[in-house]
């Protein structure tokens, strides 16, 4: 899987004509494995791979039931949808007002609001899968060696064995499935939540570790940072047994993440490589100091 370097506007003109709305004056808000695009209208669309129409259906219905539960999050448009270009689910959604990136005691507070949620029996949102797409990733990421494709897999194989009888922690719930700052958003009327495409019932341990492997792992949040997101949410997942399991298969998908996009964004290949290195023990211990892939 090949992550273009550049947009085509194709599929997102396609889309618009079929919803009714004008893409002339569309703006690129983010390209990576998914297009977002800001209209001239206050609506932003969101162009998924080809493929993915279910997930994208089922992104609509996350976002309609955080609503009617009254968990701040971003909008989709009340319209018939996802609509289809060419092959591309492309799903409308209301543009935030003025924000900013949100904090990690804003993630903690949108967590503990998801977490405590009920899962809902009739809107099929499915189980968690923290290794999807993971194997793809490594396959599309040939700017890598084969021995360290062919060690990225063996680790797979061995998070993948071991997640199947991780240890027992909290009770499971609905959660977001990549909950970072990333995809929390900050108004004058508080955080939102955004992206669901990774929503899910799984272990609420799962949505913990993206924050706690930026102390442990990258130093992206200080340790007093991280203090204060337990102290919101209430849970210290790194006391937990399970912990080095998760945190593993979030570094496994932080790394295949960049070394799949260094493929075609050569930019990127010293950090993919300097990531697997990390993960191969070839480097100084963590916390190690990953940059971010935009």
């Amino acid at each position: 899987m090949t992550i273009p370097a550049a947009p085509s506007r194709a599929a997102l003109e396609k889309a618009c004509a079929i919803a009714g709305f004008d893409p002339a004056e569309a703006q690129a808000i983010r390209i990576a494995e998914n297009e977002i695009w800001r209209l001239s209208d206050h609506v932003v669309v969101r162009i998924a791979r080809a493929g993915q129409g279910s997930a994208a259906a089922r992104e609509v219905r996350v976002a309609l039931w955080l609503a009617d539960n009254h968990v701040p999050a971003v909008r989709p448009l009340r319209i018939d949808q996802p609509v289809d270009a060419d092959g591309q689910p492309a799903t409308f959604w209301e543009e935030l007002p003025e924000h900013e990136p949100g904090s990690v005691l804003n993630v903690a507070t949108l967590l503990k609001q998801l977490h405590e949620l009920p899962i809902p029996n009739d809107l099929q949102f499915g189980r968690l899968d923290p290794f999807v797409r993971v194997a793809d990733r490594i396959d599309a990421a040939t700017s890598l060696s084969g021995d360290d494709r062919d060690w990225l897999h063996r680790r797979l194989a061995d998070l993948t064995a071991r997640w199947h009888r991780r240890p027992e922690g909290l009770p499971e719930c609905v959660v977001h499935g990549d909950a970072w700052v990333g995809n929390v958003a900050r108004t004058a009327d508080g955080p939102v939540l955004l992206d669901f495409e990774r929503v899910s019932v799984g272990p609420p341990e799962w949505d913990l570790v993206s924050t706690a492997v930026k102390m442990t792992t990258t130093g992206a949040v200080s340790a007093a940072e991280y203090a204060q997101f337990c102290g919101v949410y209430g849970t210290d997942v790194t006391s937990w047994e399970g912990y080095e399991l998760l945190a593993g298969a979030r570094e496994l998908r932080m790394t295949t993440y960049a070394a799949q996009h260094a493929a075609s964004r050569p930019e990127w290949r010293a950090e993919a490589q300097y990531r697997v290195d990390c993960l191969r023990g070839y480097a100084a211990s963590p916390p190690w100091r990953w940059k971010g892939i935009t």
